[in-house]
């Protein structure tokens, strides 16, 4: 995860250990990257910038996975959110925020679906650092590290089927064009996110909190800002990581 006012996150590589104590510890360890200089969406790590995709259509890779835990859990990730190794999210270097992946361990075939919420893992030849959840339903806890296979499959809404509310996957008609905002913090407490919501209407338009129900638990997001071109939001967004919201983070309104 990142620490205080940078994009990036801290990672470490699991250490192999047994099932039994990696159950118990979910223990991952490695050095801390130096502080990052940061521009717009982009930002710097260990010397090397990076560029954030404004669209994951098309998008597969292969590499190496591996999964963080208990020390970093409660931590906030980059996209603001507190992480959750039970839950199914996920560190990636480029992807956009909020975009599902699907993940395939090559070792075994097994799958999963996860969210991407934060940055990392910078170690060479890693491409996606994954909860604890994650890791386990793919066979991949007590290895730590495994060759997988990744793809984008867009951002995610519910739909009613044979009379149940089921997931379903869809990407933007357009990345450049549509209605477009602004996320500076996402929180577990409403309150919290009500008052900042509040401090945020006395000097911008359109203050917002979107409610996200990832099961087992909820965010509210606080959002500023109304665009139709994703190039305008991209702009405003930096424009407010330069004041007080460093992290902030143009996403489509509806996500």
């Amino acid at each position: 995860m990142h620490r205080s006012r940078t994009y990036f996150s801290v990672k470490s590589s699991p250490y192999r250990l047994s099932l039994t104590l990696i159950v118990l510890l979910v223990v991952a360890c490695s050095s801390t990257p130096p502080p990052s200089k940061q521009k717009g969406n982009s930002y710097t790590v260990y010397g090397k910038r990076y560029y954030p995709l404004s669209s994951s259509a098309g998008f597969t890779q292969r590499g190496l996975a591996s999964w963080y835990g208990r020390k970093f859990h409660g931590r906030l990730t980059s996209n603001g959110e507190r992480y959750n190794m039970y839950g199914r999210t996920a560190a990636h270097k480029t992807l956009p925020f909020n975009t599902y992946v699907q993940v395939k361990n090559l070792k075994n075939g097994k799958k999963t679906v996860v969210r991407i919420n934060d940055r990392g893992p910078f170690v060479r030849g890693r491409i996606i650092d994954l909860t604890l959840t994650a890791a386990s339903e793919l066979g991949m806890a007590e290895d730590g590290v495994v060759p997988v296979q990744i793809e984008a499959l867009g951002y995610a809404r519910k739909k009613r089927q044979a009379g149940k509310l089921v997931r379903v996957y869809e990407k933007p008609a357009s990345y450049e064009l549509g209605d477009f905002t602004i996320q500076v913090g996402a929180f577990t407490e409403r309150e919290n996110a009500l008052r900042l919501r509040a401090s945020l209407s006395r000097k911008y338009r359109k203050a917002t909190i979107k409610v996200f129900d990832q099961g087992s638990q909820r965010f509210y997001r606080v959002r500023v800002g109304q665009y139709s071109r994703l190039n305008e939001a991209e702009a405003a967004a930096e424009r407010l990581q330069e004041k007080d919201f460093p992290n902030a983070f143009a996403v489509a309104s509806d996500k």
